[in-house]
């Protein structure tokens, strides 16, 4: 507009900025663009078109054809599906509660000694190490003749157990390899949370006469609270999601389907079956399965997490 001066023109926001401010939210933006676009085309975008896919029939190369909710109904009534639900919760009961424990044992130890970096460095290193290394290893342990299998064996007077192809075990097997490579992060993660502890609340709990018992009870383990919730809420996602290691370690899910998870039966039926649309309902159900889990966990968080004032 004739007259207009320079920070009257563009964007209501933008007006009556300096030139450098709105330099500077140009650069922002800038800046931001690649994750936003990066975002909104491997995540946004794919996640849309399979909420819209599991309405769908599709085998990746024909015309889609709109079902409803016939792939939910197909799926829910699958007793391999039902057996993968399972098989997921029983992960996450089992990985997470004792995997969280040993981390919170682990990190109180530490932070009572010296040197703990090096530690920590142990502790940490499968975290950093790739899943499906960390699998083919244990894989080799599991054997029947392995190293971990005779261990067993001798310890309990039995014939080394077959911890891959045995129903019984396999899952518990799972089991042991998500704890081990998930327990340096816990660890640093809980470490980080004891020594964020205020100095003054322990001296205090101590000029009280409070022992050792009393302050890991009645103050570590509370303060330590929102951490642990938070911790929880990471374990459970990430055991709802356990794919890799039921890929490298089982064949097919393992016997008679043992260690099957969500995660594995979505990437069985949708590309080795080519029925994305069924995948696309199974990975929706999971979808809102965790919803929930989590939505239950933050309810939960106000009976049991304190907050330091």
């Amino acid at each position: 507009m004739p007259g207009a001066s320079a920070g009257q023109v563009g964007s209501p926001e933008l007006r009556g900025l300096p030139t450098w401010r709105r330099r500077d939210r140009l650069h922002g933006y800038v800046f931001v663009a690649p994750q936003v676009v990066g975002t909104a085309v491997f995540v946004l975008i794919p996640f849309l078109f399979g909420i819209v896919l599991a309405f769908a029939k599709w085998d990746g190369l024909t015309t889609p054809h709109w079902v409803g909710l016939n792939n939910f109904s197909s799926v829910l009534v699958d007793p391999v599906f039902l057996r993968s639900i399972v098989n997921t919760v029983l992960i996450a009961l089992i990985t997470v509660p004792i995997g969280l424990g040993l981390a919170i044992i682990i990190a109180i130890g530490l932070d009572r000694i010296r040197g703990r970096t090096v530690y920590m460095l142990c502790y940490f290193a499968p975290v950093l190490t790739s899943s499906v290394a960390v699998s083919l290893i244990w894989q080799q342990l599991f054997r029947a003749d392995g190293n971990l299998s005779e261990a067993f064996a001798k310890v309990l007077g039995i014939a080394p157990p077959d911890w891959l192809g045995d129903p019984h075990l396999v899952l518990i097997a799972v089991c042991i390899v998500t704890i081990w490579s998930s327990l340096g992060l816990n660890v640093v993660i809980f470490l980080a949370g004891l020594q964020a502890i205020s100095p003054s609340v322990l001296e205090a709990a101590r000029i009280d006469g409070a022992g050792p018992m009393t302050m890991l009870t009645k103050i570590r383990l509370p303060l330590l609270s929102p951490v642990i919730f938070f911790s929880t809420v990471v374990a459970v996602i990430s055991s709802f999601q356990t794919f890799d290691t039921v890929f490298i370690l089982t064949k097919n899910g393992g016997p008679d389907n043992a260690a099957r998870t969500i995660v594995y039966h979505v990437y069985d039926i949708g590309f080795r079956r080519f029925e994305f649309g069924l995948a696309s309902a199974a990975s929706v159900i999971l979808f809102v399965l965790t919803i929930v889990v989590t939505l239950v966990q933050m309810r939960l968080q106000k009976r049991f997490v304190h907050y330091e004032s």
